[in-house]
């Protein structure tokens, strides 16, 4: 702490870059201070510390951190609190650029782990982002001071050092029941479970936050609803379950079924008490699925979907640059098949029409040989039956899925109504008079193996790996575009997928040729056993990233331009 002092007092007024000095390891009275980067100028990005204390002294205890989930519930609660503390500290530090900046990593309404906060165990590790102090672009050492021994330990004091044991435990308690919730679902057949009572719309377009007016909180029907006995709680867990099979949610426009879907793809997630979804638990290998016009795709096997071209291109080792709406909506479905998949979610609003259905009289009028697309509907069956992949829809327009449906679920004024009798009634009584084209089996499912030179971060004579927000990654020459990827929530999530990619390309891994779905198990396991921090270049700070999963990693591979690969194929019943 002394040499710190010592330090700045030397430096002081000095050119900017003499702030590189002070990188080091300090001890203070309650904590270590790690200054693992210092910014080349204030208004760079800013210098990167971590705060080190002991758990002994506060109130985490071995008690609330002996599973993974327990573990990051609380360093998620941990990061709330220091964020609560910087969002009351005003500026007290002045100066040029980003001088006196203190920011963390902070989670929003979902709880993913992160490396903003780390417990082992002995010790809670926090990492900040801060900006020296800078009088133009010299050294500004009296508001360093500041920074560092007013600043800094006061945010530690009102924070980690101020949890308490109840809000601990009951950040705790709800994540057991989360787990616990998870845990049924896997063992009884079911995909999807929304609690009553549950708040599913959100505040706007642009926010993640619970609707506070005019909301009609979830009831489920008798003829779906299950009770779960969970910890923590005298009375079980009701509401709305989903199994396993093909489910269709039907409704008039803006009855709710959009924002059903959408509650149910976010479930993958766990969510922070008050949020309104906390009891909205969805099967972790579901995966939402949309049109993307204009995505490059790199030899993947569409030909369960797409037939013989009329010029005659190879659909079963399909590459383009430029994919239309149904192209890509094809090969979206197989990537994440290939990635290990097991729900589809797929929003009729956002997918294209002519890959969704081929009704009855555009088959007369468009002879099934001139015609390469075969549309979903005759597929989502085979599907589930060759290879266990459910599927939740959203349909408005078309009761042609009542056919293959296993439940359907109408949406009326925010209310879910199961009404699987009455349009399997229907079905039955309203003959369309369509053909099924979608043959005796689904197809073949490809693995490819993607070869080293896919991944070149270099632009120029350097490597350049940056993010753009939370749907865009530079990736050297090129840029990885994700605004299709709709289970992506954090940018701290993109952050670490490019992470992930250098760090495939720099230990050359590709070069071990793997199939995609084994270089996923491969991160999973780095994950697992090393923590998130094992990719990062940064030395010592582990930088600001969240886990993403496998998918969400899968997706921005399959996105890269740069993107070559060989190809074997799965057959029928082998599990993907």
């Amino acid at each position: 702490m002394e040499a710190l002092k010592e330090s700045l007092k030397r430096i002081d007024q000095k050119g900017y870059k003499a702030y590189k000095d002070i990188q080091g390891t300090y001890q203070f009275p309650h904590f270590q201070l790690h200054i693992d980067y210092v910014q080349g100028d204030p208004f760079a990005s800013p210098s990167k510390i971590r705060i080190v204390l002991p758990s002994a002294k506060t109130k985490i205890s071995s008690t609330w951190t002996n599973t993974n989930s327990r573990k990051v519930v609380c360093e998620d609660l941990i990061a709330r609190k220091v964020q609560a503390v910087l969002g009351k500290v005003h500026k007290k530090i002045e100066g040029s650029g980003k001088s006196g900046l203190v920011l963390i990593d902070a989670p929003h309404q979902k709880v993913i782990e992160r490396t903003a906060v780390q417990l082992d165990d002995a010790h809670i590790t926090i990492c900040l982002s801060i900006g020296l102090p800078a009088n133009g672009r010299r050294v500004l050492a009296k508001e360093a001071n500041k920074l560092f021994f007013q600043v800094i330990p006061n945010v530690v004091d009102q924070s980690v050092y101020r949890v308490r044991e109840d809000e601990v435990i009951k950040a705790v308690c709800l994540s057991d029941q989360q787990q616990t919730v998870r845990k049924y679902l896997k063992d009884n057949g079911y995909i999807a479970f929304i609690g009553n009572g549950a708040i599913l719309p959100r505040a706007s377009g642009v926010s993640d936050r619970p609707m506070k007016k005019g909301v009609i909180a979830f009831q489920s029907p008798k003829e779906m609803e299950i009770s779960i006995p969970v910890p923590h709680r005298e009375q079980p867990l009701v509401g709305m379950a989903i199994k396993k099979g093909i489910t269709v949610i039907v409704g008039g426009g803006y009855h709710g079924k959009s924002t059903l879907l959408q509650a149910i793809e976010h479930g993958i997630y766990d969510h922070i008490e008050g949020d309104g979804r906390e009891y909205v638990i969805t099967d972790e290998a579901a995966v939402k699925i949309r049109a993307e016009d204009g995505r490059s795709i790199a030899k993947v096997n569409i030909s369960p979907f797409i037939g013989k071209l009329p010029n005659g291109k190879d659909t079963e080792h399909f590459s383009t640059e430029n994919a239309s709406g149904s192209t890509s909506q094809a090969a979206n479905i197989i990537e994440m098949l290939e990635a290990g998949a097991k729900t589809i979610l797929i929003d009729e609003d956002t997918s294209a029409t002519n890959f969704m259905i081929r009704d009855a009289r555009m088959q007369a009028l468009i002879a099934k040989n001139s015609e390469p697309i075969t549309p979903f509907v005759d597929k989502v069956g085979l599907l589930r039956d060759d290879y266990n992949v459910s599927a939740i829809l959203v349909m408005g327009g078309s009761g042609d899925y009542f056919d293959v449906a296993d439940r359907v679920i109408k949406m009326d004024q925010y209310v879910p109504f199961d009404v699987t009798e009455e349009a399997k009634n229907i079905a039955e009584t309203i003959q369309v008079k369509r053909k099924n084209e979608g043959g005796d089996t689904f197809g073949p499912i490809q693995e490819r193996i993607p070869i080293a030179k896919s991944l070149h971060s270099k632009k120029g004579t350097k490597h350049k790996v940056a993010t753009r927000g939370r749907h865009q990654i530079q990736y050297g020459t090129t840029d990885i575009y994700l605004h299709a990827v709709e289970q992506l929530v954090d940018e701290s999530q993109t952050r670490m997928i490019a992470e992930i990619l250098f760090y495939l390309e720099r230990n050359d891994v590709l070069k071990k040729e793997m199939p995609v779905n084994q270089i996923l198990s491969f991160i999973e396991e780095e994950m697992q056993q090393k923590g998130l921090g094992f990719v990062t270049t940064h030395k010592g700070h582990p930088g600001e990233m969240a886990r993403p999963r496998r998918y969400e990693l899968a997706a921005a591979l399959n996105r890269l331009r740069t993107l070559e690969c060989i190809t074997n194929t799965y057959q029928k019943g082998k599990s993907i």
